[in-house]
Parts: structure tokens; sequence; C-alpha cells
């Protein structure tokens, strides 16, 4: 589909839809994004993003283009690259979500947890990373296998751990998802 025929489907639908996501992968590593979400914009929806936060430069940049961001946190900052293999991916994804807590833009913070990958002491040092941040809105999210390719996390996949009920009680607003 080309960006033309996503925006004549979107005309379509005014009135029907309140918004757009802008998901999948990285969303923030397309050189695109400002000018569609600009375009989405002008035909009258709100904007939300989907990110892990791993460019700080280029979320900034799309902050003032957007109604609300879904921010991944896929561990405990000094953690990260164990997670993602990546050399200061920890100190990108906190700065990202500095800015996007200075910004006022409305987010939700969100972690999905797997038993193997992150006990519940894990989970609950996490959570009071993401307080001492300024975190007020977080959402802890069970494992689920569907496109997951690793068979060893498939296999071991049980009932994810919570937070503890003091931490959760923290934040302004604390939800479970069950995978």
């Amino acid at each position: 589909m080309t960006w033309s025929e996503v925006l004549a489907f979107l005309e379509r639908r005014r009135g029907l839809l309140d918004g757009v996501v802008f998901s999948g992968g990285e969303p923030t590593l397309q050189a695109g994004l400002p000018a569609a979400m600009k375009d989405v914009r002008a035909l009258g929806f709100g904007v939300g993003l989907h990110t892990g936060g791993a460019y700080p430069e280029r979320l900034a940049e799309l902050l003032p283009l957007v109604d609300w961001v879904g921010f991944d946190v896929k561990a405990d900052f000094a953690g990260y690259e164990v997670v993602t293999g990546v050399a200061r991916s920890g100190a990108k994804a906190a700065e990202s979500l500095r800015r996007l807590l200075a910004s006022g833009v409305a987010y939700e913070v969100r972690t999905t947890v797997h038993p193997r990958l992150m006990d519940s002491h894990a989970l609950d040092h996490l959570a009071a990373q993401l307080q001492r941040l300024g975190v007020s809105t977080y959402v802890v999210q069970g494992f689920r296998a569907t496109g997951c390719e690793d068979e060893a996390l498939i296999m071991s996949a049980a009932p994810p751990p919570q937070l503890s009920p003091e931490r959760a009680q923290a934040f302004a607003s604390y939800s479970f998802r069950d995978g």
C-alpha cells in the first residue's frame, strides 16, 4: 500500500476513527515519519506513537506532533544491553523517557515480562527506577508467544511476575495485562 492509498483509506474513515498510532519495529527510524504524522493530523486524527526510545533526538523532534506515546521499557536501564544486544541502549532509552516525561505529552510506560527473564524482585527494582524518573502511568504486561521464535521462551512461559502491592500503589495509574 502506498502512502497516498493509506491517506485515502483514512479519509474514508473520518468520523469513524479517532486517531492513528505509528507502531511496528521502531517507527522513529523512518525518515518520513514527521511528514506522515502531519498528514494524519491534517485529516483531523489524533496521533500516537509506540517506541522503545532508541533515538532520543528523533523522539524529541516528534513529541510536538503526537498526542500520546506508548513507551516500552525492556529492563532496568543498566541491564538493557543484555536484552537488546546494543551498547548504550539503556542510556538512550532513559534519555528518551526523560524527554517524554518533560514534554507533557500523554503516555503509557509499559514492560512486557517473561518469568524466565525478569522475576518479581527485578520488576520491583525497575518500577522503583521508573518512579524516581517521574513515571506515573505504568503497565506490566505478560509475555505472549505469538511471533516469538525462541522455542525455549515459548516452552518456559508461566504466569508472569507482578509488582508488589506497595510498589504498584505508588503509581498514579498502574495496571497488569495478562499475556
